[in-house]
């Protein structure tokens, strides 16, 4: 059996900033509170707390008054800050440099469409972390679509500024800007920024040839991971035998039946360690068949 690991999976860059961040505080502090999920994996979230890392909700934030916060990779609204200051939380601010630049950049789509008495449209999954500080720089005066479907909420008599969630498809987001350029009305502006970050996108072509050169995927990802259904989804479009599991436990050993190479590969929050344990354990499992 050849297991193979996709080089091109696992943590992207505002992942290991972020968790850097905290295994830092951590070091200085001995205790640390992330606000939600440092990462959308379970297992590396629980490696995390093991050190001493605590997930907490905006409603905890009441009882953290001189301790120290983490916001995370996927960012926060302005009233989250404010809040913290309010309370003497001390704030890391982990959030990525790509989600930092989005946000200026629907604050500066806001006030753009304010002059010309338009709307700003993104494309996200809604009560996504990202999202909701996303719209959140704005008091959440922005339509967000997740599909074809949601495009009926939209003007189109009116100025229309259409961005996208870091994470998003590149795919689904040409084809809804297509659509919304062929729905506006005659002579109203549409503007399109391409925002999705290249670091996670360029991944779709990189797995769609990885997950064609093996006979099983089997694909590393929280289930909470935007980013892992996304990524999922190429492998089973283009490799009918791929699985999504989060650990080693989950694999089933019919799964590799007649199979003489299997890929391990895995969602931006998906630690290489985790993988390389998947890995471990399928060798394991293709030596127990061997021996029967």
């Amino acid at each position: 059996m050849r297991v193979v690991i996709d080089d091109n999976s696992g943590f992207c860059f505002g992942v290991v900033r972020a968790i850097g961040e905290a295994e830092s505080a951590l070091k200085r502090h001995g205790e640390v509170y992330s606000l939600g999920d440092i990462v959308h994996n379970r297992v590396e979230v629980q490696r995390l707390e093991a050190l001493g890392l605590h997930t907490v909700s905006h409603d905890d934030m009441a009882a953290l008054g001189g301790r120290t916060l983490l916001i995370r990779a996927h960012g926060e609204p302005p009233t989250t800050y404010r809040r913290a200051e309010m309370l003497g939380v001390n704030i890391i601010d982990a959030t990525c440099p790509v989600v930092a630049r989005l946000q200026r950049k629907v604050r500066e789509a806001y006030d753009m469409m304010q002059q010309e008495g338009g709307t700003v449209v993104l494309l996200g999954k809604r009560g996504h972390a990202e999202v909701v500080g996303l719209t959140g720089q704005v008091d959440d005066d922005v339509v967000v679509v997740e599909g074809f479907a949601d495009l009926d909420a939209i003007d189109y008599t009116h100025p229309i500024y259409f961005l996208s969630q870091t994470t998003q498809s590149i795919e689904l987001f040409e084809a809804l800007g297509e659509e919304i350029k062929r729905r506006v009305a005659e002579g109203v502006s549409v503007t399109i920024n391409d925002t999705i970050c290249r670091r996670v996108a360029g991944r779709e072509s990189l797995l769609e040839q990885f997950s064609q050169s093996v006979d099983v995927i089997l694909f590393v990802s929280g289930r909470k991971s935007s980013n892992g259904k996304v990524l999922y989804d190429v492998c089973r479009r283009h490799n009918s035998r791929s699985y999504n599991i989060e650990e080693a436990s989950e694999i089933d050993a019919r799964w590799l039946e007649g199979a003489t190479s299997v890929g391990i590969c895995g969602a931006t929050s998906t630690p290489r360690w985790l993988m390389e344990r998947i890995a471990e354990a399928v060798e394991q499992l293709a030596e127990v068949n061997c021996l029967k």
